[in-house]
């Protein structure tokens, strides 16, 4: 038994499948929400800009862990079924004639089963191989956005209208925090529900081990088709809100760039860890917002610095996952498990 369950004891089932135990973890979960709820009124326009930035990066960062990190099937593609998510959507929103949240919704089981194709090379191809095929999804999907053209249009990007209903336009980023922001939350209040179910569990035991999993009655094969299609109905989702947040719909903004970015977010925040995921999506979006601002600040002081925040934005991304992988593997979710141990059995050690 972990040591953070020392000292819990459960009376009824109800109890022991609560996602939160300890009076603590009630008490934090009221300041998180408190926190959510004030941001819109006590940040400015450009960190709320950043903040639904992040709501939109939780979700998708979300669908790759569930891949990733809970599945063991790693994925180079993410780029691309973002691109699906939000062409999709912007297409249906706008020659579909149908409304925003059912072209969502749609744009979101389309990623998921064009996801699910993609996820059949799982079947025979793990690890770098795995990898090199995903890679090839995404160089794929690309390739299809830009010369379909009477589908896609191309190269031109597609431009969304405002999100609009009773007369009331969603255009300042005050408004379309109070959309992403319960999407986000329910994104993770879905992963973490979704690995109390028996699909969860059979995401994990293939992860640990696909031939063990078998052998206990584990369909691997619906698993891992199952699993790239759910990873990338979040993304998707993530694609389609970009869309719509955004208003425009280009192909530039999916590159494998994107790929890395999200992979990143995992990898820093928690391999396998659901709040991991937002935690490191909150550090890895902040990050380079955070050199920008700072980069602007001192240009008066350091003429010509802004001419080189890009290449400071590049090194220290690279020098994060470096720090990440050598001094803490599990991430920003096992650093924050340790403050709470120490915290809860101080001033004994363990």
């Amino acid at each position: 038994m972990a040591a953070t369950s020392t000292g819990i004891f459960h009376r009824s089932y109800a109890s022991e499948l609560a996602l939160r135990h300890t009076t603590a973890e009630k008490v934090r979960l009221i300041l998180v929400a408190l926190a959510l709820l004030s941001v819109p009124f006590v940040v400015s326009p450009y960190w709320l800009t950043i903040a639904n930035q992040i709501g939109i990066a939780v979700i998708g960062a979300i669908g790759l862990n569930i891949l990733v990190g809970f599945t063991g099937q790693i994925s180079l593609g993410q780029g691309g079924f973002l691109a699906v998510g939000a062409y999709s959507s912007a297409i249906l929103h706008i020659r579909g004639d149908l409304p925003v949240p059912l072209s969502v919704l749609l744009a979101t089981l389309t990623t998921a089963v064009i996801g699910a194709f993609f996820g059949i090379p799982a079947l025979r191809l793990k690890g770098l191989y795995l990898a090199i095929a995903t890679l090839a999804s995404q160089e794929i999907i690309l390739f299809v956005v830009r010369n379909w053209e009477a589908v896609t249009g191309g190269r031109e990007a597609i431009v969304v209208p405002n999100m609009e209903y009773f007369g009331f336009a969603f255009r300042q980023d005050f408004h379309w925090y109070w959309v992403i922001l319960p999407l986000a939350v329910l994104a993770v209040l879905a992963a973490r529900n979704l690995f109390r179910t028996g699909l969860g569990r059979s995401f994990m035991a293939v992860r640990d081990q696909d031939i063990a999993a078998s052998a206990m009655g584990v369909d691997v094969t619906r698993t891992k088709v199952l699993a790239f299609a759910v990873s990338s109905g979040f993304v998707g989702l993530a694609g389609a809100l970009t869309a719509h947040y955004t208003g425009i719909v280009a192909w530039e903004r999916f590159t494998l760039e994107e790929s890395i970015l999200y992979l990143a977010i995992i990898i820093v925040g928690g391999l396998g860890s659901i709040s991991g995921t937002v935690y490191g999506a909150i550090f890895m979006i902040t990050l380079p917002a955070l050199i920008t601002r700072v980069g602007q600040d001192l240009q008066g002081t350091l003429p010509g610095i802004a001419e080189k925040l890009p290449a400071v934005q590049v090194v220290v991304f690279g020098l994060v996952i470096v720090l990440f992988l050598i001094f803490e593997p599990r991430g920003l979710a096992r650093i924050w498990q340790r403050i709470k141990d120490y915290v809860r059995f101080w001033p004994f050690r363990y």
